[in-house]
């Protein structure tokens, strides 16, 4: 069997450390060297010639983070490396995953075919917006799912009375796999947008009347949705409400809105770190997760066993 080595992008050094301590071993030397206009070169302090070599990466903003993984394959195809698998606990541009009008692009095809061409071997990632998007990728994808982790959560709770609720038409088969595991029913809030980050109506298809409701998405990001929707099922008549999302970006105003809305707490996962401290948020790392992942992948058994 291979040796495998496990290194940290720059982006995401706390989770990397958490994976490779519950894999079982420590995180490889790199080293990024950093020029005065901010150009980087990652560069390998130890030999990785012949090994299974993982690196770990989230690429939320800035674009850099996906520059410097990028980086990272390419030094460790040129130190030999036997094989070259990236952990992308988020992947961003996932949200561009079509032409859902004329004249853009799509982000997310344009992330795989940079990840391809670098010369990866394999990709792991963790709930992508949209599960279409591996179709975008000729190499293995293994797409973990954050309720592995945020499910066992929500039981311990023993709530009464619940039931869950998507925040848009969009996330209604998310939360509906979500709500099977507890062999519970599913409400809409179904909004308007004028524009990005921006909603102009919402309305509640389905009675919470009495209920704990459980709000289920992969990411929030202005927290703009979330939070209204929080706010209009209180107003329904429901008992209490909490949110479940595996990607916490929490741009802007995210953070104020949370403090300020009906939302009990905000479960999220780390594949992204916060970026300041809040008292309404429970974070719930994937480490162990994606440390089984890497595990089964090395010895050839199965990933879906992970979480089907």
């Amino acid at each position: 069997m291979k040796q495998v080595r496990i290194f940290a992008g720059s982006a995401s050094c706390e989770l990397a450390a958490g994976i490779a301590a519950a894999y079982g071993q420590p995180l490889g030397d790199l080293s990024i060297q950093r020029f005065a206009d901010t150009e980087m070169g990652p560069s390998f302090n130890e030999s990785v010639r012949g090994c299974e070599v993982f690196l770990i990466q989230s690429t939320f903003p800035p674009a850099e983070n996906l520059m410097e993984l990028m980086l990272m394959v390419d030094a460790a195809k040129r130190a030999s490396a036997h094989k070259v698998n990236i952990v992308m606990p988020y992947m961003g541009y996932a949200r561009q995953d079509r032409k859902d009008k004329p004249r853009v692009s799509i982000g997310a095809k344009v992330v795989a075919n940079i990840v391809q061409s670098v010369g990866t071997d394999r990709m792991m990632t963790c709930e992508l917006h949209a599960g279409q998007i591996q179709g975008f990728f000729d190499i293995p994808v293994d797409h973990l799912d954050g309720a592995t982790v945020t499910a066992p959560y929500i039981k311990s709770l023993n709530l009464e009375n619940l039931i869950f609720a998507s925040p848009d038409v969009g996330g209604v088969v998310r939360t509906r796999a979500f709500a099977k595991k507890f062999g519970a029913e599913i409400v809409v809030c179904d909004k308007m947008r004028l524009r990005a980050n921006e909603i102009a109506s919402m309305q509640v298809i389905g009675d919470v009347t009495g209920m704990n409701v459980v709000l289920v998405d992969d990411m929030v990001d202005t927290a703009g949705t979330i939070c209204k929707a929080a706010d209009l099922l209180m107003e329904r008549g429901a008992l209490s409400v909490r949110a479940v999302i595996t990607h916490p970006l929490l741009s802007g105003p995210a953070h104020a809105r949370i403090r300020a809305s009906a939302l009990t707490e905000l479960v999220v996962t780390d594949t992204i770190p916060l970026r300041e401290p809040n008292e309404r948020i429970r974070v719930i790392s994937v480490a162990n997760l994606f440390a089984h992942a890497i595990r089964n992948v090395v010895t050839h058994e199965s990933i879906s066993s992970l979480f089907v």
